[in-house]
């Protein structure tokens, strides 16, 4: 049980360390290394979504005696609908909008942005709960390795996110402290929302293989909706497209060596 709380808190460390690089830098992540980074989550969410969520669903639903495509395609559908639902219900600022005029404009933009980064980081901390439940249960095909590949893709690509929240906060005139408290504050619902996915262990076996699928949907909706746009706006977008490669392979690499 302690590797697995371990397990569940390597994604928060991600975003600490990457919160972290505010006592670091300047005001603002270069725009070329901040188009990679964000190339970089995207492709490593996009890989872990593929081998460490939609694989083993369809794997336990086969085990199960259930026709293995249709909790992936149920659970992944469900998964973006719920982000989706989120999105509309819970006002926040997309990665991609528009830079607005003005100091309180500005500090209005980042706070939201937090909010979306905070919402986005929910189905994370459920995918990390879901796949180390499943280790925890001990007869679903889950192995801990995999479930640990799963937690250091996630930390990996939290890491940019960290970043990319505490570094405006300093620029709108927080302390580096603050600032970098609001980063990891943006991260502290993964290991929640893991723990609580965990807590419901004994419930979650007959639907394990939805919510394997679900969290999928919920990670690839973040990567559509925010990652990948702003990867591609403006001056640089190769490098976005070059981050998605190395963060799909790395993680691809990652989990199959692991798993």
């Amino acid at each position: 049980m302690q590797n697995v709380l371990l397990g569940i808190l390597i994604p928060f460390i991600g975003t600490t360390l990457g919160s972290s690089l505010v006592f670091f830098m300047k005001n603002k992540i270069n725009d070329k290394i901040q188009k990679f980074l964000l190339g970089f989550a995207a492709g490593v969410m996009i890989a872990a979504s593929v081998w460490s969520l939609l694989l083993p669903s369809m794997n336990i639903a086969k085990e199960q005696g259930i026709v293995e495509w249709i909790p992936a395609c149920v659970g992944f559908l469900l998964g973006i609908l719920f982000l989706l639902l989120l999105d509309i219900i819970i006002p926040h600022l997309h990665v991609s909008s528009t830079k607005p005029e003005g100091l309180k404009s500005n500090f209005k933009k980042t706070t939201m942005f937090f909010l979306a980064v905070t919402l986005h980081n929910i189905p994370e901390g459920m995918a990390a709960g879901v796949v180390f439940a499943g280790v925890l249960l001990d007869n679903v095909g889950l192995s801990f390795a995999g479930a640990l590949a799963l937690s250091i893709g996630i930390a990996i690509q939290n890491f940019p996110e960290g970043a990319i929240i505490s570094i405006p906060f300093k620029a709108e005139g927080f302390s580096k402290p603050k600032a970098f408290f609001y980063g990891v504050l943006s991260g502290i619902v993964e290991p929640i929302a893991a723990l609580i996915t965990i807590l419901l262990t004994n419930l979650v076996v007959p639907i394990l293989p939805y919510l394997l699928s679900f969290a999928a949907g919920a990670m690839i909706y973040a990567v559509v909706e925010e990652l990948i746009p702003e990867s591609q706006q403006g001056k640089h977008t190769n490098l976005g497209t070059i981050g998605v490669a190395l963060g799909f392979v790395v993680m691809m690499v990652l989990d199959t060596a692991l798993g």
